[in-house]
């Protein structure tokens, strides 16, 4: 009993070193650099799924197993862990710290619900269109983060208010009060409202929000609900914000990491093509991602509510007690914020600035802004224009400092910027800098050593197959795969491998590695499959069962829109029915 309790608890550990040894003989046997790195591959894909070490720790091993293998240089392999996308990062971060510092993102959350209106239908969707929106610049977790605090005082004053209509009537009704029956009406109604609100904060770390203690804690069955109704509400009300925040996050290449790790990706491997930018992403990921929201809608609606078609669409109806009281507690908020600020004004327009030029600099159609350079073609980028706008946020003054004199004067001696480098620092997320910069390492050490090569040559047979059937497969291993790994260990782990696929089987690489690319972003299953998900599970209106049955239906509804948009106006874009020629030929000795 004793050594299964010490296993238990060196279980990582025990892991790690299980790892090493049993993959050895591969390296030590075959003793050739492909299988010197395929052993990196292994050991580096291991530690990422099961998180034995911490996934930006197990990132930079390449930077120690490469140059002991002799595949690439200390030197070289330091240069893949900072590229393009850690400056672009960068920029959107700092626009993200000055939304959150000044609330505009409080501001323009509430102010898109109060637009659609307070019916129950109606509301959800409200959240979930401000939500996708907040999340396409900002990340999915501090979006979520943000958000939820509203959700939940919304869905309470809901809660609230149909109790007091209720006993009003009874009171019509009979004459007098029941005061037994109505003080445990109280208890009932108010035990979920009296309980202190989880406010995750802003920050962006998700190891606190989804720690397996707060779920265990947060997830009992101990709250009640006056009707079964009410609870079914309030599970709608969560799932609509886990899931928007991160259907949002497909829409921008900075909405999320997995879009980042898979545009600079495809820039280093394919530097000839010069088709993905952020005008170009957002046109492609755009419509996929409004048609999978307005269905993740309507079956969310319909799995915990029901849809009413007639209700929802009924005109001059007048509003119920319930109804006015959500309108009431979404206009005090709001309220509450106050004037727009000057702060909130420049961070409003340099955030408008920030995507015109992105939209603006190689649109396709028409030439953008970067044709007043054509000495420089290429050189600049949509990080130059992040960096641009991030740099102003330290410069543009938020408001002065002021001192007291001797005398009793108040003298202004300084001013404080939008945001400063201590604000910058809490809100950057190292961590996955890191962890794409073993990701951009590991790529080139494939390269390097051939084993991308050998990869390809091993799947070329997979090129009898029709390319929608492979593009479905890789897509559905891709949703799998990322339920029990992280989003970027997922895509980083598997882009160096769908490469040299596409390029095996003569199929356009965008065939392949765009469907897997957003795939990757559909973690809807489990609490733990993304922070998002962790973050409303922490509030204790949902089981693992909820988030499971609703989760598959919006699983099946994003890989089949993907699909449908592969097949359709992406594909039209694109021309993906051509092998390109920016893309390597195979040579005759490298076909099987």
């Amino acid at each position: 009993m004793k050594v299964l309790t010490y296993i238990l608890v060196y279980r990582q550990f025990l892991l790690i070193v299980f790892t090493l040894l049993v993959l050895l003989p591969l390296p030590v046997i075959v003793r050739t650099k492909e299988a010197e790195c395929a052993y990196t591959l292994f050991v580096i894909a291991i530690f990422w799924l099961t998180e034995a070490l911490p996934l930006s720790i197990t990132a930079l091993l390449p930077g120690l197993m490469f140059p002991l293998f002799g595949i690439m240089t200390s030197k070289k392999v330091a240069s893949a862990y900072f590229k393009d996308f850690h400056l672009l990062l960068i920029g959107v971060i700092c626009l993200a710290t000055s939304i959150e510092k000044w609330n505009l993102h409080k501001r323009i959350a509430l102010r898109m619900v109060m637009t659609v209106g307070v019916n129950p239908a109606w509301l959800t969707l409200g959240f979930m269109s401000s939500t996708a929106f907040l999340s396409m610049w900002l990340s999915n977790t501090s979006t979520a983060a943000m958000v939820m605090p509203i959700v939940e005082a919304v869905a309470q004053q809901i809660i609230s208010a149909e109790a007091e209509v209720e006993a009003t009537q009874m009171t019509r009704i009979s004459g007098s009060v029941n005061h037994g029956l109505e003080i445990d009406e109280v208890v009932e109604t108010n035990e979920k409202k009296e309980k202190p609100i989880p406010v995750p904060g802003y920050s962006n770390d998700a190891g606190k929000i989804s720690s397996k203690t707060e779920l265990e804690k947060n997830s009992g069955g101990g709250t009640k609900y006056r009707t079964e109704r009410d609870h079914m509400m309030c599970k709608l009300m969560c799932l609509c914000i886990a899931y928007s925040s991160t259907i949002g996050g497909l829409t921008t290449i900075t909405g999320t990491s997995t879009n980042l790790i898979f545009a600079e990706h495809f820039n280093m491997r394919y530097p000839d093509c010069h088709c993905i930018n952020f005008g170009s992403w957002f046109m492609l990921s755009f419509p996929a991602a409004i048609i999978i929201l307005l269905l993740s809608w309507i079956w969310l609606q319909w799995l915990f509510l029901g849809f009413n078609f007639k209700e929802m669409f009924k005109c001059g109806k007048t509003k119920t007690a319930k109804q006015k009281a959500c309108a009431e507690v979404i206009k005090q908020e709001y309220q509450k914020l106050g004037p727009l600020r000057y702060q909130e004004i420049v961070t409003l327009v340099l955030f408008v600035v920030m995507a015109l030029l992105w939209f603006s600099r190689d649109p396709g159609f028409i030439s953008g802004w970067s044709a007043l350079f054509p000495k420089y073609p290429g050189f600049a980028t949509d990080s130059t224009v992040a960096l641009l706008i991030g740099i102003l946020f330290f410069l543009i003054p938020a408001k002065k400092l002021t001192k007291t004199t001797p005398t009793g004067e108040i003298v202004a001696f300084d001013y404080s910027p939008l945001i400063t480098w201590k604000e910058f620092q809490s809100f950057m997320p190292w961590d996955i800098a890191i962890l794409v910069g073993g990701g951009f390492a590991l790529a080139d050490g494939c390269e390097e050593s051939g084993l991308s090569k050998w990869i390809g040559n091993k799947l070329s047979p997979l090129g009898s197959l029709p390319v929608w059937l492979i593009i479905l497969i890789s897509s559905l291993l891709v949703t799998s795969l990322t339920e029990v790994a992280s989003n970027p260990a997922t895509i980083t782990l598997l882009l160096p491998i769908l490469s040299p696929l596409a390029e095996a089987i003569q199929v356009n690489p965008l065939y392949i590695l765009l469907p897997s690319t957003l795939c990757t972003s559909f973690a809807f299953l489990l609490p733990v499959a993304n922070p998002p998900n962790a973050i409303v599970f922490s509030y204790g209106h949902l089981k693992v069962i909820d988030m499971v049955k609703a989760g598959l239906g919006v699983n099946i509804v994003g890989v089949a829109v993907v699909m449908l948009g592969m097949s359709t106006w992406i594909g039209a874009m694109f021309d993906l029915s051509t092998y390109p020629s920016w893309a390597p030929p195979i040579s005759n000795e490298t076909m099987p």
